[in-house]
């Protein structure tokens, strides 16, 4: 066992299993701040500073290893990663009363960028939702998958942890455990559910059910609950299949769910709560994509906005035109797929 190990193993252990068990951090999430934890005392060692204890690190130690990261080119998202992974050991240590203060807790987090959130519109949505071969036990669960994502707006732990209790067709209606086990309920549209409905029949027909995982919703071929990995890797495959020009993720579903709603009208707070984000500033990042759309509306809708409509038309006229306009526009996706509830 290296020296590593001797010293933090215990700690970083126990603390890996709070955060999984007592947090309900995501998989994802444990491994990193396991990483994070083993590099930061790693380092410690490297530099011979006399830290054989998680008790004797200062804020100091902590702020070195900041600057060396910042020296070796790391990333700003990825350094504030590292300091909330020092955090919350040491005030997971500090309940057992080894250390009368936490050592990160006056380091100061960088300032990051809001990144604004890749998102499809309605058209390659339409595109990605048809893309999985229907009739199939593999086709029906990926399109009953594709169609929840972007029907709730959920995360792909979300997804994966969807149990047949938590799902409700008649009411159309998802009960979701989010980030710390915080239980919301999301509506579902009816094209969602309708998939979900064939993807269940389609499991409860195939001639292996005795071995399947019976309170899981998604599975995999072996029967067991499906990975956020093999989501991902699924939803990769689609986009390619569909010809999409980007990456996607089921971030970039979640992403596309928050701001078709918010271009159609749909209010801030509703979509804070769809999303199950704790604070609105966490939302708020979709009002940046909105912005240029709103503007397009503005300037295409209101009659002195636009410069090359001169007002050839009577307002009389104008009225009616677009009430005509409207009454021709065809149904959208997004309204089938979240708004409609018969």
């Amino acid at each position: 066992m290296s020296t590593l190990s001797r010293i933090y193993h215990v700690d970083i252990t126990g603390f890996l299993q709070y955060l999984a068990v007592e947090r309900n951090m995501s998989d994802h999430t444990v491994r990193n701040y396991g990483v994070d934890l083993a590099q930061f005392f790693t380092h410690l060692l490297d530099t011979g500073q006399s830290a054989l204890f998680p008790e004797k690190v200062t804020h100091v130690m902590i702020r070195g290893f900041m600057a060396d990261l910042g020296e070796k080119g790391v990333s700003r998202q990825t350094v504030a990663r590292k300091i909330a992974a020092l955090r919350s050991f040491y005030k997971y240590i500090q309940r057992s009363g080894r250390v009368n203060a936490n050592p990160a807790r006056t380091v100061h987090t960088p300032k990051l960028e809001k990144k604004i959130p890749v998102f499809l519109t309605v058209a390659m949505m339409e595109k990605l939702l048809a893309a999985p071969e229907p009739g199939t036990f593999a086709g029906s669960r990926d399109k009953a998958i594709l169609e929840l994502i972007y029907s709730a707006g959920l995360r792909s732990f979300e997804l994966v942890g969807l149990n047949h209790a938590d799902i409700d067709l008649d009411r159309r209606v998802l009960r979701l455990r989010g980030k710390g086990m915080k239980e919301r309920v999301n509506p579902v549209g009816r094209y969602a559910i309708a998939a979900l409905e064939e993807y269940l029949r389609q499991k409860e027909a195939h001639p292996d059910r005795q071995r399947f995982d019976e309170a899981a919703v998604f599975l995999n071929f072996r029967g067991q609950r499906l990975t956020t990995r093999s989501v991902r890797r699924m939803l990769s495959h689609y986009a390619n299949l569909a010809g999409l020009p980007c990456d996607v993720s089921p971030h970039t579903l979640r992403h596309s769910f928050a701001t078709h709603l918010l271009q159609r009208g749909a209010d801030l707070r509703v979509v804070q709560e769809l999303l199950g984000h704790e604070n609105i500033s966490t939302t708020q990042i979709y009002t940046h994509i909105t912005a240029g759309e709103m503007q397009r509306i503005y300037i295409e809708s209101h009659p002195r906005a636009r410069s090359d409509l001169e007002m050839t038309e009577s307002p009389q006229a104008f009225g009616e035109r677009e009430e005509a306009d409207s009454l021709n526009a065809p149904d959208s996706l997004l309204l089938e797929n979240i708004a409609k509830t018969a």
